[in-house]
């Protein structure tokens, strides 16, 4: 499994530019007019984690391989979309495939780059743009809504979900996010959202463009954002797109000086990634061998042989035991031979929890 993360917002709000800092490619293209973005695009990004550095530096295997984030860059949605205004609804199927969405709001004033309302009030773009979200999941809430009256007559279930169904249109139909709904722990709300993917249940990252000087300091955009955010129980980061698009190409050092002459400890984009597996309650284990030193991506509280099968199903069928040394102690010893002699590999059976920074060897049997 891995993080999916659509960066969406209106057009010119940083978008593409961000998108072109994430992946350190320019296949996003960046121009000062709406729509620039016309196919959804796709990149997957390596996770940030110093951890594989240091495991490396002890195992030195042949490769290291980082878990991912794929990032899909979503074109300009405007008032409308979910009617089919500007490019129409199409891309807001888009955003569904995702597991979280970066919202990107404008919070800098430029005279020389147009913005599509004409002036410059990020709560104001985001409500656009959130309520398009949300008209489009009342429009997907409504079909199922026709096909489950139908299924009814006939099937118990599809009753009880058609009554939840009806109770989260109205939810909806008072402009209320399926976040906010208060029954989602029914398990027929589960199977609604697991077959139709609502837009508003996504976890959310508010990502507030500012300009270098907004860097320093947050401006009255910005912290309109952050009220905004906090009222909605999301995040915001605070990023200058520009200048993180000027990092690609700088290495490690230079990335690393020139983060510090404005001011900032880390890459704004590393901080969404952290975001957004913290937010997704994603975990990371490792495995450590000569051949290849790999972070793995899991969710916070799989046991031992589900863990197994983002490596191949076969391990969690015929999963027999997990050999398993904390990150601590793989770095405190020096490797797998000192931490066995030491005591420090646990053997770990079918109820293991697997824990962020484990590293793990797997025994099984097919």
């Amino acid at each position: 499994m891995g993080l999916s993360i659509g960066i969406v917002g209106l057009p010119n709000v940083g978008k593409s530019t961000t998108f072109n800092a994430l992946t350190k490619a320019q296949n996003a293209e960046a121009q000062n007019y709406p729509f620039c973005t016309i196919e959804p695009n796709k990149a997957i990004v390596p996770v940030p984690d110093k951890r594989l550095d240091k495991l490396a530096e002890i195992v030195q295997p042949h490769r290291v391989q980082h878990a991912v984030v794929e990032f899909v860059d979503i074109a300009g949605l405007v008032k409308g979309a979910s009617k089919g205004e500007g490019l129409g609804n199409q891309f807001l199927s888009n955003i569904r495939e995702t597991s979280a969405i970066l919202h990107m709001v404008r919070c800098f004033e430029d005279e020389n780059i147009t913005h599509v309302e004409g002036s410059i009030d990020p709560v104001r773009d985001i409500e656009i743009i959130e309520l398009e979200l949300l008209f489009s999941d009342i429009q997907t809430l409504e079909r199922r809504i026709e096909k489950l009256t139908k299924q009814a007559k006939y099937d118990k279930d599809a009753r009880a979900e058609l009554e939840i169904a009806k109770s989260l249109l109205e939810h909806l139909e008072n402009e209320k996010p399926v976040r906010t709904f208060p029954n989602r722990d029914n398990h027929h709300f589960e199977n609604l959202n697991k077959t139709l993917n609502f837009l508003t249940n996504k976890e959310v990252i508010y990502g507030a463009n500012v300009d270098e000087e907004g860097l320093e300091k947050d401006n009255q955009y910005v912290k309109a954002v952050q009220e905004y955010a906090s009222k909605n129980g999301a995040e915001v980061i605070k990023l200058c797109a520009k200048i993180e698009e000027e990092l690609i190409g700088l290495d490690e050092e230079e990335q690393k000086e020139f983060l510090e002459s404005l001011g900032v400890e880390e890459s704004s984009l590393d901080k969404i990634i952290r975001t957004g597996f913290y937010k997704l309650g994603l975990i990371t284990y490792f495995t450590a061998g000569v051949k290849e030193v790999r972070a793995w991506t899991i969710q916070k509280g799989w046991k031992a042989p589900k863990a197994a099968s983002v490596i191949h199903n076969d391990f969690e069928k015929g999963f027999i035991r997990a050999e398993v040394i904390s990150f601590e102690d793989f770095i405190k010893y020096g490797g797998e031979a000192k931490a066995k002699e030491n005591g420090a590999m646990r053997l770990e059976g079918k109820d293991y929890i697997v824990q962020d920074g484990d590293i793990i060897h797997f025994r099984f049997n097919v």
